[in-house]
């Protein structure tokens, strides 16, 4: 099924001068590119990017108490309010250097995409995934520096995100529609 996705590259990915790398990974996956910019993100688009959704929050917060549960701490916060400390502490990393926002197309973009960018905490994602070449963050040390996990990436992680981020990054008429010239031996 093709379908499209929005991948951010977060400050750490720019300043580090992989954003090429990236792209290429993509590209050689069978995915296309059909939106690419970088922007300085401001408060107010971060906000809209992170959403201040209780339930997402909740949702959030509800992960991170088990993470702390499963360390042996006991937090006494409830989900909502962890979450949305996550969220403030998310919306200050967006925006603080330039961002790569691209949107790819593809037989199943967004599982092809995740599978390639890894799991959230790099220390745990696949060696030869994105987080785990590029990133070695744990949720342990961004927990100890009071800060969010820092790898290198962002990508949608359903259709509905996908068309949502997609929407708030580009205008439609920055999106091209357009064939690879390898598109016939991937689809």
């Amino acid at each position: 099924m093709q379908e499209r996705t929005l991948v951010l590259i977060k400050p750490e990915g720019v300043y580090r001068a992989i954003v090429g790398r990236i792209i290429t990974t993509f590209e050689n996956a069978g995915l296309k590119v059909v939106g690419l910019k970088m922007v300085r993100p401001n408060e107010e688009m971060a906000g809209k990017h992170y959403a201040a959704d209780e339930n997402w929050m909740r949702g959030i917060g509800m992960k991170m108490k088990a993470s702390y549960k499963e360390k042996g701490i006991d937090v006494q916060d409830e989900e909502v309010e962890i979450g949305r400390k996550v969220r403030n502490q998310l919306l200050k990393h967006l925006t603080s250097g330039p961002v790569v926002a691209m949107a790819l197309e593809g037989n199943d973009a967004i599982f092809v995409t995740r599978k390639l960018v890894g799991t959230t905490e790099p220390r745990r994602a696949d060696p030869s995934s994105i987080r785990g070449m590029y990133a070695s963050d744990s949720y342990s040390m961004a927990d100890s520096k009071k800060r969010p996990i820092k790898n290198v990436v962002h990508a949608s992680d359903e259709p509905e995100t996908a068309e949502k981020e997609i929407s708030l990054w580009f205008k439609p008429e920055e999106l091209s529609d357009y064939k690879r010239a390898d598109e016939d031996m991937f689809f």
